[in-house]
């Protein structure tokens, strides 16, 4: 019988339709792949020799995992499947390693470290970020390889294990396997879809940049009573200053913080989406941040301004004293319309402008993600939009970038490649928090989708 490509999306779905899939990730959820907790280093290097490298060892890839370069952070695996060096070639991407499970947090009867099935959702740590989303991309390819016996395309799997703490030694791995990883297309799967039952494919992402601001005027609390009123609060000078940073309804005012210019199709795309959080209990005013921008705009179009954590003295035990010094963490989310370079030389000129000298900046420049996005007008990202459309009967809704952090900007920076990012999760699923979780029909149209393309990548004459 000749292969078909309705065969392999049929036989890929199946595996999410008979429980095949479900083992899988059940096997992969069981390994506490904490990136955060240094104790589980052995696990992370246990999840690419026991999961990860005998799934590709199956399909025919040589494979080698790599320590990091990096002192503290977790290994990665390279796998490489040659058919002909003519042929494309197509790199996937996905992170073993997952955030805390803080299991104390969860709903009684779950644990994530073990996979709970209840109706559709499929609940444990790393189902949704991003254990299933890598499972995903090996099991369609397997799939694939099983119809037609060949892919039709050169095939590369990277896997790292430090992406939530920021892919600590990404950079470093990547420029020194530039050789051994360069391809046509990365290929990959993270984060949550915008609508939970439409599909949607994301050129890149937003950046994250996180900065101290902190204020220490002497050693030591002095008396309230005595102190009080006479002394320099250092919590009210930054409360202020932080103040300054935008108006009382969150917007911006430092110009150079914000994009000069949008390209129009990028604008367009915007405009037309819904943002659908996917949780009843999530308010968003239409009158919060740049009012006049759309919501969908505003999350993936613009910069956003966080403070992550505020501090001064000791909250858990206060004490009638003016505080010596204050705290805060902040975060920039931003789109590669900004430039980055002006980041802190504008906020210290913003600080001074208004009288804040005492205000300090740290720069913190581990543990983000610079922003990326590949061209609409990439004839791949047609390519890879025309076959999903084919699988699932409707276009899928291009995104020019996620609102989150991906490592898009340095595979592209190392590798030349256009990035190409199709999620299979959905915003109500929890990821970072207690009670992550999976749907099961969006596993099962994961899988097919998957298939469906890979199919489409190396189809000649077959069908």
């Amino acid at each position: 019988m000749t292969p078909s490509r309705a065969a392999a999306v049929l036989a890929a779905q199946t595996l999410a339709d008979d429980g095949r899939f479900l083992e899988t990730l059940r096997a992969r959820v069981a390994i506490a792949t904490e990136s955060q907790n240094a104790e589980r280093l052995p696990d992370l290097y246990r999840y690419l020799h026991d999961e990860i490298g005998p799934a590709v060892a199956k399909m025919g890839f040589d494979y080698r995992v790599v320590d990091n370069p990096i002192a503290g952070g977790g290994p990665f695996l390279i796998a490489t499947r040659i058919e002909d060096a003519a042929l494309p070639t197509i790199l996937g991407y996905g992170h073993g390693d997952v955030v805390r499970g803080i299991p104390a947090q969860w709903r009684e009867g779950l644990d994530p470290w073990t996979i709970t099935v209840e109706g559709e959702r499929w609940y444990g740590r790393g189902t949704a970020d991003n254990k299933s989303q890598h499972a995903i991309w090996l099991a369609a390819l397997g799939e694939v390889l099983a119809a037609r016996g060949s892919l039709g395309f050169n095939a590369k799997f990277i896997v790292e294990t430090s992406e939530e703490i920021g892919s600590v030694g990404l950079d470093l791995l990547l420029e020194a396997e530039a050789e051994a990883l360069s391809c046509d297309l990365l290929l990959a799967s993270d984060g949550p879809r915008m609508l939970r039952d439409k599909v949607d494919i994301k050129l890149g992402n937003r950046g994250a940049y996180a900065f101290d601001l902190s204020v220490k005027l002497r050693e030591g609390s002095r008396h309230s009573g005595h102190w009080g009123g006479v002394l320099e609060d250092p919590g009210l000078i930054l409360a202020h200053a932080l103040a300054s940073i935008t108006t009382p309804r969150g917007r911006i005012l430092i110009d150079d913080w914000l994009p000069k210019s949008v390209p129009p199709r990028v604008t367009a795309a915007l405009q037309a989406i819904h943002v659908d959080p996917s949780d009843p209990t999530l308010i968003m005013p239409e009158d919060w941040g740049e009012a006049r921008l759309s919501r969908g705009e505003k999350m993936y179009g613009w910069t956003s301004f966080i403070v992550l954590a505020y501090v001064t003295g000791t909250p858990e035990k206060p004490i009638n004293g003016v505080q010596p010094e204050a705290y805060a963490r902040c975060q920039l989310r931003y789109t590669v319309d900004v430039d980055e370079a002006r980041f802190m030389p504008a906020l210290r000129e913003h600080l001074d402008r208004h009288g804040f000298h005492q205000v300090e900046i740290t720069n913190l420049p581990l543990n983000r993600f610079p922003a990326w996005r590949t061209d609409p007008d990439n004839p791949w990202v047609d390519r890879v939009l025309d076959s999903i459309a084919a699988t699932i009967g409707y276009a899928p809704t291009l995104m020019p970038n996620s609102s989150g952090g991906l490592p898009s900007e340095i595979f592209a920076r190392h590798l030349n490649c256009p990035v190409i990012w199709i999620p299979h999760s959905y915003g109500g699923c929890k990821q970072h928090g207690p009670d992550e979780h999976v749907l099961q029909p969006l596993m099962r149209e994961g899988l097919g989708i998957m298939a469906g393309l890979f199919w489409d990548l190396g189809a000649r004459d077959d069908g």
